[in-house]
C-alpha cells in the first residue's frame, strides 16, 4: 500500500468510570494514521472490520490493579477483540490482505505491535463477525 495518511475515527475513554458506563464517559475523535508501518518495527497495520463489546470491558473502564487484564488508559482508544484486514505489515507472519482477529482498538485502523496477540483467520466459510464472539474463540 502506498504511503500517506488517512483519517482514523476512534472511540476514546475520557476518564476512569465509577458505576455503570455512560455514553458521556467516551467520545469520538478523528485523528490520522500512516498507511505504512514503521520500518524495522514488525508492526502490522489493520483496517478493523468488526469490533466486539464484551462484559469484561466494563471492569477495564475502572482503575484496577492486580487484575488479569489492565485497565483502559483514559485519553486512549478503547481496545477489545476485533476482526481486521492487514493493510501493511513488517511482521514475517502476516502479509497484506490477510484476515486476522485479536486485540485491536476501537478505531477504523489499528497499528498492532508484535507483543499483542493476533491470529490469522483460517476458516472463511463462516461470517467474519463470528470471530468476535464465542464461536470465533473455537476456531483458534
Amino acid at each position: 500500500m502506498a504511503g500517506g495518511e488517512v483519517a482514523n475515527k476512534q472511540i476514546i475513554l475520557k476518564d476512569y468510570v465509577s458505576g455503570f458506563p455512560k455514553e458521556s464517559d467516551m467520545y469520538i475523535t478523528t485523528g490520522t494514521v500512516s498507511l505504512k508501518v514503521p520500518e524495522g518495527s514488525k508492526a502490522i497495520l489493520v483496517k478493523n472490520l468488526y469490533l466486539s463489546c464484551d462484559p469484561y470491558m466494563r471492569g477495564r473502564m475502572k482503575k484496577m490493579e492486580g487484575s488479569y487484564v489492565e485497565s483502559f488508559k483514559p485519553g486512549s482508544p478503547i481496545s477489545g477483540y476485533g476482526v481486521a484486514k492487514v493493510l501493511d505489515s513488517a511482521h514475517p507472519d502476516f502479509k497484506k490482505g490477510d484476515l486476522v482477529w485479536g486485540m485491536t482498538g476501537w478505531e477504523e485502523y489499528s497499528l498492532i505491535t508484535p507483543s499483542e496477540r493476533l491470529f490469522k483467520i483460517q476458516h472463511t466459510d463462516v461470517p467474519l463477525s463470528y470471530y468476535t464472539g464465542l464461536l470465533g474463540k473455537l476456531f483458534y
